[in-house]
């Protein structure tokens, strides 16, 4: 099937050619033969006919060569609701009034093009909230933004970790031992710094074992990286130092897939990425621009982006049946 794929993502530029999970899609995509624009979210224009269109390029030459990974043709305004088939939603958070507002507008095209992921579910479900509808698998979680209740909460766990409620890639993440040194002066910057509550959890020594990414497609598991913290860090994501390794599902993480999985499908989520801490507990649930799968791919032999777009055309093929 050949696709016409709108890219709404950072600049091209600047993309980590050997690890990025768009650059990766788009490199398939090209091996498809599908047409591949890149449009960056701030081009979005909703007209005086309602016609959600946005500035793009086509790209060429997509490759994994340092400083000549991709080519540009002539930019042009296209239509999203005519003029391609598949618009990824693929712009890195943090998940703000901006990123919102740009879900309301895909909404728009959802009953002309497929965008992935649905721009609704992605809109209902940011990282660190959805994933509050599987506590039975998470530890134990606070999200306030007052003090007294922290230290309440460190009372009862000990050592705590403070996130940012829409953070991503291990961003302003901290780690409170259980005297509380400096949780007043921590909190009065996260409360200056973002609007919203933070999310607060116990310190978990298992993260020392590593941080499993588990990636679903369409609902299924299609692969897993564990991910530990480099030397002096606690937080081990791949963006702040952390190191990737090979892995395999504990029965627990199965049975946490299990779970959501036919509901991640439902809600049209079809790229997403989890993340358990110590084969047991479940932190995230990644939805607006999941990563991992360049790393997933190189352990494994395994060709993700391929099983994505098989999940895309599939979905592309029941729409029109319908």
């Amino acid at each position: 099937m050949g696709l016409r794929v709108a890219v709404q993502m950072d600049p091209m530029a600047g993309v980590n050619i050997n690890g990025d999970s768009s650059f990766a899609l788009m490199l398939a995509a090209q091996a498809r033969g599908y047409d591949v624009w890149h449009y960056e979210v701030g081009t979005l224009t909703l007209d005086a006919n309602d016609r959600l269109t946005a500035f793009a390029h086509p790209v060429y030459d997509l490759q994994r060569v340092a400083g000549a990974h991709y080519r540009f043709g002539e930019p042009k305004r296209i239509d999203l609701g005519s003029d391609v088939d598949v618009v990824l939603m693929r712009q890195d958070p943090p998940f703000h009034v901006g990123y919102i507002t740009a879900t309301h507008l895909l909404e728009r095209i959802e009953h002309e093009t497929l965008v992935v992921n649905n721009p609704v579910s992605v809109r209902n479900a940011p990282e660190k909230v959805m994933v509050l509808d599987y506590r039975r698998f998470m530890p134990p979680t606070l999200i306030t933004r007052s003090t007294d209740e922290v230290r309440a909460f460190q009372k009862e766990h000990g050592a705590v970790v403070v996130k940012p409620l829409h953070g991503n890639g291990g961003k302003a993440i901290f780690r409170v031992p259980a005297e509380g040194d400096n949780l007043g002066a921590l909190f009065e910057v996260f409360n200056s710094t973002w609007p919203e509550p933070h999310m607060v959890q116990p310190f978990l020594p298992d993260v020392a074992k590593g941080d499993k990414r588990i990636v679903l497609i369409d609902g299924e598991v299609t692969g897993a990286i564990n991910r530990r913290p480099g030397e002096g860090e606690f937080r081990s994501n791949l963006a702040v130092g952390g190191s990737a390794e090979a892995t395999e599902l504990t029965p627990r993480e199965q049975e946490i897939c299990a779970a959501m999985g036919p509901r991640l499908k439902e809600l049209g989520l079809i790229f997403v990425g989890i993340d358990v801490i110590g084969g047991e507990w479940l932190t995230e649930i990644n939805v607006t621009s999941p990563t991992g799968i360049v790393a997933i791919d190189r352990f494994n032999g395994t060709d993700t982006p391929g099983k994505i777009w098989d999940a895309i055309e599939l979905r592309l093929k029941e729409r029109k049946a319908s």
